[in-house]
């Protein structure tokens, strides 16, 4: 779908059959990145600067009874929690500070633990300009 393109979302699952496109989750962009659409407005441009968001975009298509196709767009929001410490700061990322010194001087590359994204419900302001969009494309 051109719109989701446009909008840099990656389809992740098309059907046919049950009317469905499905996009992987993508980072918010943030002030930073004008030219990324997926951020609307300037306060989830400034949420998605300081902090992790992402977001999954599913389009659902339908007939109804009368041989009309009914569209909707429905786009997923989530934040990310670190647990414990991430080693972003200078020599943070040289020597762990949970156990006591060693001769091991290999580095400690990355967080202490995996990510866990946390579901915040859905963005509005997305869906409405996927679905503006949608009805005035842009030739």
């Amino acid at each position: 779908m051109r719109v989701l393109n446009s909008n840099h979302f990656q389809i992740a699952r098309e059907s046919k059959l049950e009317g469905v496109i499905e996009t992987t989750w993508r980072g918010g962009s943030g002030v930073l990145e004008p030219w990324h659409g997926d951020s609307v407005g300037i306060s989830n441009r400034l949420e998605s600067t300081l902090q992790s968001i992402r977001r999954r975009v599913i389009v659902l298509l339908q007939s109804s009874a009368d041989s009309t196709l009914v569209l909707s767009v429905r786009v997923d929001k989530e934040i990310e929690d670190v647990p414990g410490l991430a080693a972003n700061y200078e020599g943070g990322a040289t020597f762990s500070e949970s156990q006591p010194l060693n001769r091991d001087l290999s580095q400690v590359v990355g967080q202490t633990g995996p990510s866990r994204w946390i579901p915040v419900g859905r963005d509005p302001l997305l869906e409405q300009k996927i679905l503006a969009e949608i009805r005035n494309p842009r030739r």
